[in-house]
């Protein structure tokens, strides 16, 4: 039973993730369609470099031969609903083309090695937040469940709401100015220094360009995190079976982190999921304050200046991303509620 629902798990992520395509397909046709004319014309103009023994009007035939041969073969003039398929078919390989404007470091244009260029720096980065501050923030809940409204409690929820309610720009505009320029600690942005390091420096010098960001983002998620595991800890620390494991005299240690902690671990891997795969698609802002060149500051930059195609990979592998998220929560919920018969029936 339970692998039928895993099966069918896999299959509505799939199908849900087609849908969204299509979506995105429909909603940028009228603009992808104008780009891949403009990039056509571009190719077209750059092969008739190369045909200078034909004259003028084998030249003009030859352009308007090979436009038209690049127009049916990317289905331009196709009816809306088969261009939309046919984007639609193209972004489900992974073909995106190549970029208007944005280039790779090495120069090229092709939008999905524009993508996996950027992809890795922003997991790295908050791949690595989310991580310490699921592991920081189920210590501090546990801690903080084990005396409610203790003083450490009070000082959780209010530094809770303090950092909940503050601008991350202006938090990470505040790093560095004391920790990059009040007192120079950590650079104020990028990923490597100039010229760059090679070996071990090198890997040491990128960790010394991460670290600041790094701690502006766990600084502003673990609070609140811990908020979460604490209220979740204390509503399970009432039930019936904890409550039993008291009476038998278990140490209180044994039963916060033997019973109470095991059954309350689906929903903060609930919340250690959905933040590590949403975490893939960056932190517009953030990574713009850092000059972090990461999938939120390509998406940035790709809105400014109109690049299509970068946008529409971004999406696609954002939402690919989420969808495989939703998928694994639905899984690993399965397994590690014991309370739950996936697929049973009553």
């Amino acid at each position: 039973m339970y692998r039928k629902f895993v099966l069918k798990r896999i299959g509505y992520g799939i199908l849900m993730y087609i849908v969204m395509i299509f979506i995105f397909s429909t909603l940028f046709n009228s603009v992808a369609d104008r780009t891949m004319r403009a990039q056509i014309d571009e190719q077209v103009a750059q092969e008739a470099t190369r045909y200078k023994n034909l004259s003028e009007e084998q030249l003009k035939a030859t352009i308007a031969a090979r436009k038209a041969g690049k127009i049916r073969q990317y289905h331009l003039d196709d009816p809306l609903p088969s261009r939309i398929f046919w984007r639609s078919v193209r972004t489900l390989g992974f073909d995106f083309g190549n970029s208007t404007i944005i280039k790779a470091s090495n120069g090229d244009r092709v939008v999905l090695k524009i993508v996996l260029e950027a992809l890795p720096r922003t997991i790295v980065l908050f791949t690595s937040e989310v991580v310490i501050v699921t592991i920081l923030g189920v210590i501090l809940g546990l801690y903080a469940a084990r005396r409610p409204n203790g003083p450490f409690d009070k000082a959780n929820s209010m530094i809770t709401m303090v950092t909940n309610g503050l601008p991350a720009w202006w938090l990470a505009m505040l790093a560095i100015m004391v920790l990059s320029y009040g007192i120079p600690i950590f650079p104020a942005g990028g990923v490597h220094s100039n010229p760059v390091p090679t070996g071990l420096a090198g890997i040491l010098d990128y960790l010394w360009h991460l670290s600041l960001p790094l701690l502006t983002l766990v600084f502003l998620g673990v609070w609140g995190t811990a908020y979460l595991v604490r209220n979740i800890v204390l509503s399970n620390l009432q039930e019936d079976f904890v409550m039993a494991a008291r009476a038998r005299g278990i140490p209180e240690r044994r039963v916060l982190f033997g019973h109470t902690l095991r059954t309350s671990m689906p929903a903060i891997m609930t919340l250690a999921i959905l933040g590590l795969f949403s975490s893939i698609a960056g932190n517009i802002i953030v990574e713009g304050i850092f000059g972090w060149p990461g999938i939120g500051n390509l998406y940035f930059i790709a809105v400014q200046q109109n690049d299509v195609p970068i946008l529409m990979a971004t999406l696609a592998i954002e939402t690919l991303v989420n969808m495989v998220g939703f998928v694994v929560l639905d899984v690993v919920y399965g397994l590690l509620d014991p309370r739950i018969k996936v697929g049973g029936k009553a």
